[in-house]
C-alpha cells in the first residue's frame, strides 16, 4: 500500500527505522507507553485517512468480481482492499485493521476516526466507554499473538489453493512468510510479485520485481478485467 501513500514499515526511512515500537506488554503495563503509542497513532492518522486504493487494489477487487480470486490474505492494516471492492468475507487480515479500535477488556469496537477526535481533544490514552478498559487499534502489536481463528483460516486456504499469488511482501515476517511455501508444497502454482527479491523467489513458478500496482494493472488488462 506504499503506492497509496501508506508509510513503509521495514524499508529504509520506514516507520520502524525512526521509532522504537511499543511492545504489547509495555502498552498493557505502562501509562507512559500507552501515551507514546497513541501520540504516534494520532500523528500518522491524517496520512492513513487520506489513503485511497491504487490500481493494484482495484485489480485484486476485479479478480474477485470475475471469480478468479477466492481469498485475499493480507498483512496490511489499512483496510484499502475493502475500500477497493473486495468483499469483507473474502479478506483475511492477519495483522488486524487500523480502521477500528477495540477495548482490550470487553471487545467493544469504535471507528478509528471517533477516537482521533478524542485524542485531539486531549485524551492521551483513551478508555472504553462501556467498561473503562484500555482502547487499542484492532491490530497486532509486537509481542501480541495473532488471532488463532484468523491464522487457521489462512493456513487452510493455503493448503487448498490451486494458485497462490504473493503481492508486495518481503516474505520475511512469519507466520505469513510461510504461507506461500505451504501452498507450493500442497501443489499450488506460486507467483511472487514484489519490488525487491524475496527469500522464496526460487520456489516461484512466476516472479516479477517492480511496482506492484502497475504490474497488477497490466495483468488485469491482459485478463480482460
Amino acid at each position: 500500500s506504499t503506492e497509496s501513500g501508506i508509510p513503509d514499515f521495514r524499508g529504509p526511512g520506514g516507520v520502524w527505522s525512526r521509532y522504537q515500537p511499543v511492545l504489547f506488554q509495555e502498552f498493557l503495563n505502562s501509562q507512559t507507553a500507552r501515551e507514546t503509542y497513541w501520540s504516534r497513532k494520532m500523528e500518522a492518522y491524517d496520512a492513513f485517512a487520506a489513503a485511497r486504493p491504487n490500481a493494484g487494489h482495484r485489480t485484486l477487487a476485479a479478480l474477485e468480481g470475475a471469480g478468479r480470486l477466492q481469498l485475499l490474505i493480507t498483512q496490511n492494516i489499512d483496510g484499502l482492499h475493502e475500500l477497493a471492492g473486495n468483499s469483507r468475507e473474502r479478506i483475511v487480515e492477519l495483522h488486524g485493521t487500523e480502521r477500528w479500535v477495540s477495548c482490550l477488556s470487553c471487545g467493544e469496537r469504535y471507528p478509528r476516526g471517533a477516537i482521533q477526535e478524542r485524542l485531539l481533544a486531549g485524551d492521551l490514552a483513551p478508555r472504553c466507554d462501556a467498561c473503562g478498559g484500555w482502547l487499542k487499534p484492532a491490530t497486532i502489536s509486537f509481542g501480541q499473538s495473532l488471532d488463532p481463528a484468523v491464522l487457521a483460516r489462512a493456513y487452510a486456504a493455503s493448503r487448498s489453493a490451486r494458485a497462490f499469488l504473493v503481492v508486495g511482501s518481503s516474505l520475511t515476517v512469519h507466520p505469513a512468510a510461510g504461507l506461500p511455501e505451504l501452498a507450493k508444497r500442497s501443489g499450488a502454482w506460486l507467483g511472487i510479485l514484489n519490488r525487491d527479491p524475496t527469500p522464496l523467489d526460487e520456489l516461484a513458478d512466476w516472479r516479477a520485481h517492480g511496482q506492484a500496482g502497475a504490474i497488477l494493472e497490466r495483468l488485469g488488462e491482459h485478463l480482460g478485467l
